[in-house]
C-alpha cells in the first residue's frame, strides 16, 4: 500500500481533501509519544478553467502549510520531500477528492428492496452518490429505462440480481437493458464505461457476453450470494479501485496528483465513513455521524443489531442542504415544523424571502440573531429528514423470513425493520458549516438533540474543521495517527445528553440524578419539559473529564437499564457539559399549544445558554 512496511515508522503525514470548491491540507506529526495535528491551510480547488489542474489547488494548499508550519515540504519541481528529516519533509502524501462532482453512480439490480438495495448500499458506503437505482420491477417500461441510462451518463454503474445458483434470465435482461443503452461516461469519450457485475454468479458468462465488447466490465463477487447475508466489501473495493483508474484519471491534473500520493485517492464521503467505522470498532461503540452541506447532508452510522457484528450504512440525501437546497428543505418540512422550533413570531413572508437569498447567495451568514435562531430551525429540520431517510434505509435484510409475533407484524413493514437503535447509541458526530461553526457550541448541541432525539446516554461532538475525510484515508496507512488525531484535534467533545424515553400527559418527576462532579456531588429531580445543564470540562490532555452519575428514571420512564430501573454510569464532559433532558421520547413540539411552546423554548435556551438572553426577550 505505501512505501513503509511498518506504520510505526510513520512521523510525519501530510494529507489533502480536494473539495468540490475548497482543497484543504493538514500536517499532522508524532510528538511527545502521540500523533498530533500541528497546523492546516487552504486554496480554492482548482479543477476547473483556468487552471484544468487540481494540483495546483493542492501545491498552494500544502505551501500555505509550510509557511505556517515552518517545515518544507516541497523540492523545486513541486515534488513531497521524502522521508521526513528534522524540519524538513514528510514521511507520507495522501489525499481524498470530491471534486469534479465526485463519484456519480447508478446502479441496478433484479428486485428493487432486495439485491437493487444491497447494490445502492455497496454504491454508497464506497462514497458515491447514487444517481438512479434501476430494477426490473421498478415499473418503468424498458425503453424508459434506456433513456435514463442514455441520459445520466454516470461514472459507472454496479449490476447485481440474483442468488448464487438461483435463476439467471432477469440479471442478463437488466445487461441487455445497460448493452442496448450504449451508455457514455461522463468524463472524457476515450474510454469504455466502467461496469462492476456482482451478482448470481451463474450468470457472470452470460452477461460478459452481452456486454464485454461495450464496456469496460469487472467481475466481483456476489453482493447477496444468499438471501440472508450481504457481502459487499468485493464490490466496494472495486468501485475504489476504478474511480482511481477511470474517474480521477479523467479529471484534470489527478494523474500529476496520483503520482504524487502514497495511497490511493478516496472518494471523500467514503473516507469520512471509514474513519467512523474505525472509531466504532477501535472503542466497541454504536456511533452515528453526519455531514451537513450547501446541498446534500450524509448520514454515516454503525450498529450492532446483533449486539457483535458492527454494520455499517451512509446515505445521501441530495435534496436537504443549507444553501443551494434550503428551498427543498423548507418545502419538505413545511413552515409550522420548521417555525416549532422558533420562540418567537416572524413574517411568512419575510421568512421565504430569506429562504430565497440563502438559495441565491449561498455564502451569506447569518447577521442577526433571529437569522440565527431561523437558519438553525432549518437545519433541525434538515437534518431530522435525512435521519429518516436514513432509518428507512438502514435495514435488516429484505426478503429474509422473520419469526414474529402478531405485535411485530402491525410494527415492522415486509421490507424490513431499521437497525437504528437510539437507545443503544454511544456517541452522535455533527459536521459541515452549520453545526462546527456554530457562534456557540451550546447551539451545535441543541441542534444535535433536538433533530436525532437520542435516548438513553448519548454522546455528542462536532468535527471542528472538517478534517475527517483525511483521517479516514489515514487509516488504511496508519490507524494509531488516525485515531488520535481523531479524538484529540479533528472532535471537539460538547458532553453527554442524557434522555429518559417514555411519554406522559402531565407535569411531574421524570427521574432522579446524582452528579460526582468535580467540584461536589449534585442531586435532583428532573420533571417532565424541563431540561437542565452541569458544566464538565475538558482534561489538559484534550480528552473529556469523567464523573460518575446515578439514574433513578420514574417506572414508565428509561434511561438504558429498562423502564423505572435504577443505572449507575460514567459521563463525559465536554466543552458544554452535561446535558438533561426531561421532555420525553418520543417527544413532538407540535403537541403543546403557541403560547406553552414558546414559554418552554425560551426556558430550554436560557437554561443552556443557548442565545444571548436579551434575544429571547
Amino acid at each position: 500500500m505505501t512505501k513503509f512496511e511498518n506504520p510505526e515508522d510513520i512521523k510525519v503525514i501530510v494529507a489533502t481533501d480536494c473539495g468540490s470548491t475548497t482543497t484543504k491540507a493538514i500536517l499532522i506529526e508524532y510528538v511527545n509519544g502521540e500523533y498530533r495535528l500541528i497546523t492546516r491551510g487552504e486554496a480554492p480547488t482548482t479543477v476547473e478553467a483556468p487552471f484544468e489542474d487540481v494540483t495546483m489547488g493542492v501545491l498552494n494548499a500544502v505551501a500555505e502549510v509550510e509557511e505556517l508550519s515552518g517545515r518544507k515540504l516541497l523540492d523545486e519541481n513541486n515534488k513531497f520531500i521524502s522521508p521526513a528529516k528534522d524540519k524538513e519533509g514528510t514521511d507520507i502524501y495522501i489525499s481524498t477528492s470530491s471534486a469534479g462532482g465526485g463519484l456519480q453512480m447508478m446502479v441496478a439490480g433484479v428486485v428493487r428492496s432486495m439485491t437493487a438495495e444491497s447494490a445502492e448500499r455497496a454504491a454508497l458506503g464506497a462514497g458515491a452518490i447514487v444517481m438512479d437505482v434501476i430494477a426490473s420491477n421498478d415499473k418503468r417500461l424498458p425503453h424508459q429505462q434506456i433513456e435514463r441510462i442514455r441520459k445520466l451518463r454516470p461514472d459507472m454503474i454496479l449490476l447485481s440480481g440474483g442468488i448464487d445458483g438461483g435463476t439467471t434470465t432477469h440479471v442478463v435482461e437488466l445487461a441487455e437493458l445497460i448493452a442496448a443503452a450504449d451508455p457514455r461516461p461522463r468524463l472524457g469519450s476515450s474510454y469504455k464505461l466502467p461496469i462492476i457485475y456482482a451478482g448470481n454468479k451463474d450468470a457472470a458468462e452470460l452477461v460478459k457476453k452481452t456486454l464485454a465488447d461495450k464496456v469496460d466490465l469487472k467481475t466481483v463477487d456476489n453482493l447477496r450470494p444468499v438471501l440472508e447475508r450481504e457481502n459487499l466489501g468485493p464490490a466496494r473495493e472495486e468501485i475504489h479501485e476504478l474511480f482511481m483508474e477511470h474517474v480521477m484519471a479523467q479529471a484534470p491534473g489527478y494523474k500529476k496528483l496520483m503520482s504524487l500520493t502514497d495511497a490511493p485517492i478516496m472518494p471523500t464521503p467514503g473516507a469520512v465513513g471509514l474513519i467512523i467505522q474505525t472509531i466504532a470498532k477501535q472503542y466497541g461503540i454504536e456511533a452515528v455521524g453526519v455531514d451537513i452541506g450547501g446541498a446534500t447532508t450524509d448520514v454515516f452510522s454503525v450498529f450492532r443489531p446483533d449486539g457483535e457484528t458492527p454494520v455499517f450504512n451512509r446515505t445521501v440525501s441530495a435534496n436537504l442542504g443549507m444553501s443551494y437546497s434550503i428551498s427543498n428543505v423548507f418545502a419538505e418540512a413545511t413552515l409550522p415544523k420548521v417555525m416549532r422550533w422558533v420562540p418567537f413570531k416572524m413574517d411568512e413572508r419575510d421568512l421565504r424571502n430569506r429562504v430565497k437569498n440563502k438559495m441565491i447567495r449561498p455564502t451569506t451568514i447569518p447577521q442577526a440573531m433571529e437569522e440565527l435562531i431561523f437558519e438553525q430551525a432549518i437545519a433541525k429540520e434538515a437534518l431530522r429528514l435525512a435521519f429518516i431517510q436514513h432509518k428507512n434505509f438502514a435495514t435488516v435484510l429484505k426478503g429474509v423470513q422473520q419469526q414474529r409475533t402478531i405485535a411485530d407484524a402491525f410494527e415492522q413493514s415486509s421490507s424490513g425493520a431499521t437497525i437504528v437503535n437510539m437507545m443503544t447509541l454511544n456517541m452522535l458526530i455533527g459536521s459541515g458549516g452549520v453545526l462546527s461553526h456554530a457562534p456557540r457550541r451550546q447551539q451545535a448541541a441543541l441542534m444535535l438533540i433536538d433533530a436525532f432525539m437520542p435516548k438513553g446516554i448519548t454522546r455528542l461532538a462536532v468535527d471542528s474543521i472538517f478534517m475527517m475525510p483525511q483521517l479516514g484515508v489515514l487509516t488504511e496507512v496508519q490507524p494509531k495517527a488516525a485515531t488520535e488525531v481523531f479524538e484529540k484535534d479533528c472532535l471537539i467533545h460538547l458532553g453527554t445528553c442524557i434522555a429518559p424515553a417514555g411519554k406522559t400527559k402531565k407535569a411531574g418527576p421524570v427521574m432522579k440524578y446524582t452528579l460526582e462532579l468535580p467540584d461536589g456531588t449534585v442531586s435532583g429531580t428532573l420533571q417532565y419539559l424541563e431540561m437542565k445543564k452541569f458544566p464538565l470540562g475538558i482534561a489538559e490532555n484534550g480528552l473529556p473529564l469523567k464523573i460518575k452519575a446515578t439514574f433513578e428514571p420514574e417506572h414508565h420512564f428509561d434511561v438504558g437499564a429498562g423502564k423505572g430501573n435504577k443505572l449507575t454510569t460514567e459521563l463525559n464532559g465536554g466543552v458544554v457539559g452535561i446535558i438533561l433532558d426531561g421532555r420525553g421520547r418520543p417527544f413532538d413540539l407540535s403537541d403543546l399549544d403557541e403560547e406553552t411552546r414558546v414559554t418552554y423554548l425560551k426556558k430550554w435556551m436560557t437554561e443552556l445558554d443557548i442565545y444571548p438572553k436579551e434575544s429571547l426577550q
